[in-house]
């Protein structure tokens, strides 16, 4: 045999496991580069997904308690309100009467249960097609009076809840706020001032007319049929439909 041969012969076992020692050692190299690879890819990606997934934090709620008047039934159909409330944010009520529309901007925050109670009296159509049957226009108080659905402060929803009041509460001009017989009365009927309320904080406000200011204006100018300025508008008052956006 050619001397070359067989020393290369001889060789060929030797190089076969050094190749082998050289390839196995590089396979667990590549296997250990991918995982690492692949592991540091998954953090990179639950990081990414963690830090752009919002944080949800839970709206504020109150607790409200409706209570029936079953000596005072509803004068329309209409069901309890639920008792849980949003506390915050605004909603804006709209009204279209027969002497033009106005916009009242109501508040969660500062009367929650009355807001979700006026609210759920407008989804309910309480307020369509109503009189308002007071107006007053004296040196102590201009107010127009509303939500009653036969007579003046008879015609409520069947409920009455809690008043949501400080004692700091005052009354200017656009305020609305819930009318009442008394602490705890509250209903439907409510009350918008077109110039002043000179009256003590015992009426929870529910917000402030936002447009539609001369509306009232006009109601107020028609005349009032009482010689006290305090009773029937001189000419019919009517709520055609009332919506919130």
């Amino acid at each position: 045999m050619d001397p070359r041969i067989e020393s290369a012969t001889k060789s060929l076992p030797k190089l076969c496991r050094v190749r082998s020692e050289y390839y196995g050692r590089w396979m667990k190299r590549s296997i250990t580069a991918l995982i690492t690879a692949a592991l540091v890819a998954t953090t990179l990606t639950t990081a990414t997904t963690a830090s752009a997934t919002p944080v949800r934090h839970p709206k504020p709620v109150v607790k409200c308690e409706f209570t029936p008047t079953p000596e005072n039934p509803a004068a329309k159909p209409v069901h309890l309100p639920a008792p849980v409330a949003k506390a915050k944010g605004t909603v804006d009520v709209y009204f279209a009467t027969n002497y033009g529309p106005f916009v009242v901007r109501m508040d969660r925050t500062n009367a929650p249960c009355g807001v979700h109670n006026f609210v759920h009296l407008v989804k309910s159509r309480f307020y369509d097609s109503t009189q308002c049957f007071r107006l007053t226009n004296s040196s102590r108080l201009g107010v127009l009076q509303c939500g009653d659905i036969y007579r003046q402060e008879e015609g409520g929803p069947g409920y009455k809840f809690p008043d949501e009041v400080t004692g700091q509460e005052t009354y200017p001009r656009g305020t609305v706020a819930y009318g009442n017989q008394g602490p705890g009365t509250n209903g439907s009927e409510f009350f918008v001032v077109h110039s002043f309320a000179n009256i003590a904080p015992n009426y929870t406000v529910l917000g402030h007319v936002i447009a539609g200011m001369s509306t009232f204006d006009r109601m107020v100018a028609a005349g009032i049929a009482d010689p006290d300025q305090d009773g029937p508008p001189a000419k019919p008052i009517r709520i055609y439909k009332v919506w919130t956006r």
